[in-house]
């Protein structure tokens, strides 16, 4: 993810050289694993908050106006079906919605509270989170450009009756909703008796889980190996993403 400035700059640069400048492949031109793109006006929102360089290469101004920069698989995936806008920050969330959070950043005390008030409402959130997650960069570690190595999210998950711990187990695959999912260095959920007002499920070995939270519902999975590269990953994984944000967005249902 690119902080605030970061954005700004790369936002800045785009409208001055709207003329010349080249926009990232139009989705319409790369269909879905199924071969269907929804019109742009019929394509629904979907907020994105991530550290991985989905929505932002780490080109940035300079893929940004380059014709020949590559496009991430998974925002190519995601815009044959859902109008993205990219997030700095989580303080200020609109009444409602879906929200796609893939490795994000450690959140600050006021973005715990607004995801928290954002779910609790009726908003609908997939958070894929790595507590080990191995990805090539551009930056150095240390460098706040680089995407998150670690999850550090415990305060909301604590909150919601989870705590993500370590898979030791050497890479495998596993099964949820009938799709494998490659797991590498990931994690897996636990339940504990710290949820306010929550009630979470879990599935395929506590890789994935399941919470209604208030009016809202999140689903979780813990590895995100399949986002950590921006070559395009198979079929499976745009099932993956898909299938999660299709269960987060229908009602909350009993665990």
């Amino acid at each position: 993810m690119r902080f605030a400035s970061a954005h700004a700059a790369i936002a800045l640069a785009a409208l001055a050289l709207t003329a010349c400048s080249t926009q990232p492949a139009d989705p319409a031109t790369h269909p879905s694993s199924e071969g269907v793109v929804a019109p742009a006006e019929k394509r629904e929102p979907l907020l994105l908050f991530t550290s991985l360089p989905i929505y932002w290469s780490e080109g940035g101004v300079g893929d940004l106006l380059s014709s020949t920069a590559p496009v991430h698989w998974a925002r190519t995936a995601l815009e044959t079906r859902y109008d993205l806008t990219p997030l700095d920050t989580l303080t200020a969330l609109p009444e409602n919605g879906v929200l796609l959070m893939a490795q994000p950043r450690a959140l600050s005390g006021d973005e715990n509270v607004a995801l928290d008030d954002f779910v609790r409402r009726g908003g609908r959130v997939v958070m894929i989170v790595d507590p080990m997650l191995d990805v090539h960069s551009a930056y150095g570690f240390g460098d706040r450009r680089r995407p998150e190595a670690i999850s550090m999210l415990s305060p909301i998950l604590g909150r919601w009756g989870l705590r993500l711990v370590h898979d030791d187990r050497e890479a495998h695959e596993a099964s949820w909703n009938g799709v494998t999912i490659p797991v590498e260095e990931g994690g897996l959920f636990e339940l504990t008796d710290t949820g306010h007002d929550s009630r979470c499920h879990l599935s395929s070995g506590g890789l994935v889980a399941r919470c209604n939270v208030g009016a809202g519902k999140v689903m979780l999975l813990a590895d995100a190996t399949f986002l950590a590269d921006g070559d395009h990953a198979g079929q499976a994984a745009d099932t993956v993403l898909f299938d999660l944000i299709d269960a987060a967005s229908t009602p909350p249902s009993a665990p």
